[in-house]
């Protein structure tokens, strides 16, 4: 029964209408739909990167869309100096996410609460206004990305639908990435800090170092999202660090279901599939989206997977 349950089948749906998806977009001659769903993809690994330390480990960061701009950044810097190998680009932003993420953990994971939250905040609002500054990349106006990364003849970016299944290959293995670490030793230790960090400390498990870890992979993760999103748009802009680029982040996590493996990407996918349905319809589609995500988060705990749970007991 387990096996068959309306959430394993909806989301073995979702797999196999993400892997079918260039194929509906070709045969319905509608090349938008796999622009709109590399986007979901690529924001999906972000998400799924959040979901490790938001949704496992407690801990809520309002500036984790710092590290998609550093990625998208390490790439575009690298393209605009003349450096168009992914196989030095992607390292780069892979690299420098982690360590911006390792100093922020390093003096975040310290507070606690709301005074994470902002911490977190003012780190990357403070990268976010360096990348303003920067006027040889375009400072406010970003910079347009003159040619995707080149990975020796290996893929070309530029086709497609080779870039939508090199990003969606991405997501799943991210997505298994979290799901070991999670249901790993190390991943206990998280949970059970964020359940009850004095008791953890108690039977000998450095707690802080566990945190910084955790926090420093999810930033990796998510700078790698950041390198796959400058290709995307060809485009590098400060705006993809903004604030208000971690609070989507933090919707599609809660959207879908936190501290669940498919939670981001299923949140991912309702959210961006709504937002781009909404738009069409009118142009003060924020009103309708706003009420409706304030619905879910009231009143469906645990998000869309949460209710696809219930259903099955109902």
């Amino acid at each position: 029964m387990t096996v068959l349950s309306l959430r394993n089948l909806v989301v073995v749906v979702l797999l196999a209408g993400l892997l079918l998806l260039p194929i509906y977009a070709q045969v319905a001659g509608s090349p938008f739909l796999l622009t709109l769903f590399t986007r979901i993809v690529i924001l999906a690994i972000a998400a799924t990167s959040l979901n490790l330390i938001m949704g496992y480990g407690g801990m809520v960061s309002f500036g984790h869309a710092v590290y998609l701009g550093i990625g998208s950044y390490a790439v575009g810097i690298c393209a605009f100096e003349g450096v168009e190998s992914g196989f030095v680009q992607w390292p780069l932003a892979i690299a420098a996410s982690a360590l911006f993420a390792l100093v922020i953990g390093a003096l975040s994971l310290r507070t606690r609460g709301v005074y994470f939250i902002m911490i977190t905040l003012a780190f990357a609002q403070m990268a976010y206004y360096v990348a303003i500054g920067l006027d040889r990349y375009g400072g406010d106006d970003g910079m347009i990305l003159e040619a995707r990364s080149r990975f020796a003849g290996l893929i070309n970016l530029n086709d497609k639908t080779a870039f939508y299944y090199l990003c969606l290959a991405l997501l799943f293995a991210t997505i298994f990435l979290v799901w070991r670490l999670v249901n790993s030793r190390f991943g206990m230790v998280i949970q059970g800090a964020r359940s009850n960090e004095r008791r953890m400390r108690a039977i000998g498990f450095p707690v802080y170092r566990y945190r910084l870890v955790c926090f420093v992979i999810a930033g990796t993760i998510c700078g790698l999202a950041g390198a796959l999103l400058a290709n995307f748009t060809d485009f590098v802009s400060p705006a993809a660090m903004h604030w208000t680029r971690s609070g989507d982040l933090i919707i599609m996590v809660v959207l879908g279901g936190m501290a669940s493996p498919f939670g981001p990407l299923i949140g991912a996918v309702a959210l961006l599939a709504l937002e781009e349905a909404l738009s069409g319809i009118t142009e003060y589609w924020q009103i309708i989206l706003g009420p409706m995500l304030l619905l879910i988060v009231l009143f469906a705990r645990g998000g869309i997977d949460g209710i696809l749970a219930r259903l099955r007991h109902a």
